[in-house]
């Protein structure tokens, strides 16, 4: 699982970071995420709502 942690993280271009934990929530998320705003607040989503907005822009 680590491996793969890793080279998914190497194909992600702008706002690694912020796309690698977006990712995280998505998947730790209890149930289907309905909203942007349920991830930005997620544990795994350790940045703002506004670096979520713009990894997502890019």
């Amino acid at each position: 699982m680590s491996r793969f942690r890793v080279e998914f993280y190497e194909c992600l271009y702008a706002r690694a970071d912020a796309l690698f934990e977006l990712t995280d929530a998505v998947l730790c998320a209890d149930g289907p995420v309905k909203t942007l705003v349920e991830l930005s607040l997620a544990l795994e989503h350790r940045r703002g709502h506004g670096a979520l907005y713009a990894a997502l822009d890019r």
